[in-house]
């Protein structure tokens, strides 16, 4: 797999995170603009300073309904699909020529300051781009840095061996933090995804039964990563100590659990080389 094929890291696409590039790019923007003035963008009306600061603030809510509609999109289509480096670029590029051509219609029909309406927008894109891209090389560098404290800290507290993991109850916790629900990993088969809510499906007595919590798949894949559970499908997380068969119909792979009754999970193409992998680690 070619580097800009594989999947982006999950905390691009968190909710808190998409808010607060928001937030801190049009603050760093309104700033910037103001007391910089990029490309001599103070000299391009005769206007005062006061005015320059309304009509840079008018620019930057402008560009800001963009970047809103645009990052509810990413979120909707990631918890659907993980985006690979290169389509992650690419709607970046796409968003930042959007924001230009809605900063070239504003001069054009709010301002009535156009002059050649391709001048304009190239300016228009040389400015979004050195406004943008600052306040995203900071965030990203942050957000990465959070990110591995975050798993720093969660190593520390995790068992060193995988058997006292098994042997004791895993807590499940719902979207406030709260814990709902606590069994032995062992018996657990697999969770599906129910809109806001989460299946967890497990064994009782030899029976297949489930507990509905409300939390995201998402959050349940990475709470769950010191154990043997894996992201088969973005509707599905199997426990792999469960899984007794992987078989191919056609052009798709499917998980066989042991389990009193048929249990058969289908294996998405974005998971599937996890699970080879998984397998091959288990069998090895």
């Amino acid at each position: 797999m070619l580097p800009w094929e594989k999947n982006i890291p999950d905390f691009l696409t968190e909710r808190r995170n998409i808010v607060i590039r928001i937030l801190f790019t049009a603050a760093f923007a309104l700033i910037f603009i103001n007391i910089y003035a990029p490309l001599g963008v103070n000299t391009w009306f005769n206007i005062s300073q006061l005015e320059l600061f309304l009509y840079s603030s008018a620019l930057i809510l402008t560009g800001l309904l963009v970047m809103v509609i645009s990052r509810i999109i990413m979120f909707q289509i990631s918890r659907r699909h993980k985006l690979s480096y290169l389509q992650y670029g690419s709607w970046e590029l796409m968003e930042l020529m959007i924001m230009a051509l809605a900063y070239t219609l504003l001069k054009i029909f709010f301002l009535h300051e156009a002059t050649n309406i391709v001048d304009d927008y190239i300016k228009s894109l040389e400015i979004t781009v050195l406004v943008v891209f600052l306040p995203y090389i900071i965030l990203m560098l942050y957000f990465s840095w959070y990110d591995k404290v975050k798993k720093l800290e969660k190593l520390s507290h995790q068992e060193p061996e995988n058997d006292s993991r098994q042997s004791k109850l895993l807590p499940f916790y719902d979207e406030k933090n709260v814990m709902r629900f606590s069994m032995m990993p062992s018996d657990i088969l697999y969770l599906e995804s129910a809109d806001n809510y989460v299946n967890i499906f497990y064994l009782s007595k030899q029976k297949v039964t489930h507990y509905l919590l409300r939390n995201s798949l998402k959050k349940l894949e990475t709470y769950l990563e010191p154990y043997s559970f894996i992201r088969c499908h973005r509707s599905y997380i199997v426990n792999f100590e469960k899984v007794k068969l992987i078989r191919k119909d056609k052009d798709s792979l499917k998980l066989e659990l042991d389990a009193p009754s048929e249990v058969v999970i289908p294996v998405s193409k974005t998971y599937s080389e996890g699970v080879l992998n998984e397998f091959v680690k288990t069998g090895n």
